[in-house]
C-alpha cells in the first residue's frame, strides 16, 4: 500500500515525542501562551465573571477536549435520532466549521429541506442535515442566537450543541465528552505541543464521558482515569459499525462484505484518517493507494483529475472516501457518480439502554427544573 500525505504538519508525530526537534521546541513553548489563555478563560466563566446564557430547554453538548475525529458527528446524529424516538423535538445548532458563511444564523436545514450547499453551511452540519428527517440543523458563531433560533422559529424543546465542550457561551444541562479509546499515550500538552485543547482536569466539567472506537476495552490514561474517579464521572463506550457502502450518486448501494479482497484505492480529508483505513482494513479490502489531505480540505479540480488519474493507472475495483468528504464534493456529480461511500454508525456498546436511560433522564429532570413540573 502507498500512502501519501498532502501538505501537511505532521503533528502526530509532534505529540508522540518524535519527529523536528526544533519546531518540537517551539510547539512547547507556544503551548505555554495558549494554556494561560485558555486556563484564564475557563476560570472567568467558573467564577461567573463571564456569564452563560441559560436557554428555555434543555441544552446538550457534544464536544471533546482534544483535536482529532474522536467521532462526534456520528454521536450528534445518534443523540438526535434517540430524542426524536422519545417525543421531542431536537435541533441541532454547529459553529459550522469550513463553512463560507459569516451570516450570524444559517438554516441549512428547516427539518424538511436541506437549504444550504457544503461550501456555505460546512461540511460536518451539511451532513448532519442530510441524514436526518424532522431536526433543524442551524450554524452560527453565537450559540445564543442560533439556540433561541431553533427554539423560537422551530419550536425545538431540547437542544444539540455540536462540538460545544470550548465554547461556554450557553449553559449546557448536560455536558458529553466524547474521547478516542487510543487515549493520550502520556502526553498531557495542550497545544500545539500536545493534543489537547484544554487541561485533563477540565473533564470535571464532565456529565458523562464517552469513549469512542472503543473495540476492546478501554485502558484509560492515568490523568484521566484520577478525574473521572475524583469526580464520579460515569464512563459509555461506543464502537463504530461499518453500515454499507453507497455510490456518491446513491444510486448503488452495497454490504459490507462486497469489499472483501477488493482493490481499493482511498482518499480523505478528516481529522482521523487512520480511522478510515482500519475500517477498510476490517472489511477486507486491499488497499492499493492511501491518500490524506488536511481536514474540511476543499478539493480543487486538479487534484480531482489527479486522483482519476491515479484511479485508472492503479487498476484499483473501487474509489473510497469518508461520508464528509463526499459531502464536499457535490459540486462535481461526474466525480461523485465514480466515488464510493463507506457510511459509519456509531452504537453504544453492550446496553444501548442504559446510555439512552441515561441521557433521557437527564433531559427530564432539566425540563422538570425548567417549567416546574
Amino acid at each position: 500500500m502507498k500512502e501519501v500525505t498532502r501538505k501537511m504538519v505532521n503533528w502526530q508525530r509532534i505529540w508522540d515525542n518524535d519527529g523536528n526537534i526544533p519546531l518540537k521546541i517551539i510547539a512547547h513553548i507556544l503551548s505555554f501562551f495558549y494554556l494561560g489563555v485558555v486556563t484564564l478563560r475557563n476560570r472567568l466563566f467558573d467564577y461567573k465573571i463571564f456569564r452563560e446564557i441559560k436557554l428555555s430547554c434543555p441544552v446538550i453538548s457534544v464536544g471533546n477536549i482534544t483535536v482529532g475525529g474522536t467521532g462526534k458527528t456520528p454521536c450528534v446524529i445518534m443523540l438526535a435520532r434517540m430524542l426524536k424516538e422519545n417525543g421531542l423535538r431536537p435541533a441541532i445548532i454547529s459553529r459550522g466549521y469550513g463553512g463560507r458563511s459569516k451570516d450570524p444564523v444559517n438554516i441549512v436545514s428547516d427539518g424538511k429541506t436541506t437549504l444550504l450547499d457544503s461550501e456555505t453551511a460546512g461540511d460536518e452540519p451539511f451532513l448532519m442535515a442530510s441524514v436526518l428527517q424532522d431536526i433543524p440543523v442551524i450554524t452560527g458563531a453565537e450559540r445564543k442566537v442560533t439556540g433561541m433560533m431553533a427554539i423560537e422559529k422551530f419550536g425545538a424543546n431540547v437542544i444539540i450543541c455540536d462540538d460545544a465542550m470550548q465554547h461556554r457561551q450557553i449553559f449546557r444541562d448536560l455536558n458529553l465528552v466524547l474521547l478516542d479509546s487510543d487515549g493520550l499515550k502520556g502526553n498531557y500538552h495542550v497545544l500545539p505541543r500536545g493534543k489537547l485543547r484544554e487541561p485533563v482536569e477540565e473533564l470535571r466539567r464532565a456529565s458523562a464521558i464517552l469513549f469512542t472506537r472503543a473495540d476492546e476495552e478501554t485502558k484509560l490514561d492515568a490523568k484521566i482515569e484520577e478525574v473521572i474517579k475524583t469526580h464520579k464521572i460515569p464512563i459509555f463506550r461506543s464502537i463504530h459499525h461499518t453500515e454499507d457502502v453507497i455510490s456518491g450518486d446513491e444510486s448503488i448501494q452495497k454490504p459490507i462484505p462486497e469489499l472483501r479482497d477488493k482493490k481499493v484505492y482511498a482518499f480523505c480529508g478528516i481529522a482521523n484518517p487512520d480511522s478510515f483505513k482500519k475500517a477498510l482494513l476490517a472489511a477486507g479490502a486491499k488497499i492499493l493507494f492511501f491518500e490524506i489531505f488536511p481536514d474540511h480540505h476543499p478539493y480543487s479540480a486538479k487534484e480531482i483529475e489527479k486522483i482519476k488519474k491515479g484511479l485508472l493507472k492503479s487498476g484499483a475495483d473501487y474509489l473510497m472516501t469518508t461520508q464528509k468528504d463526499a459531502m464536499r464534493l457535490q459540486n462535481h456529480l461526474e466525480f461523485l457518480k465514480m466515488i464510493f461511500i463507506l457510511r459509519i454508525k456509531m452504537e453504544i456498546k453492550t446496553s444501548t439502554q442504559s446510555f439512552e436511560n441515561f441521557i433521557m433522564e437527564k433531559v427530564k429532570n432539566c425540563k422538570n427544573k425548567l417549567w416546574g413540573n
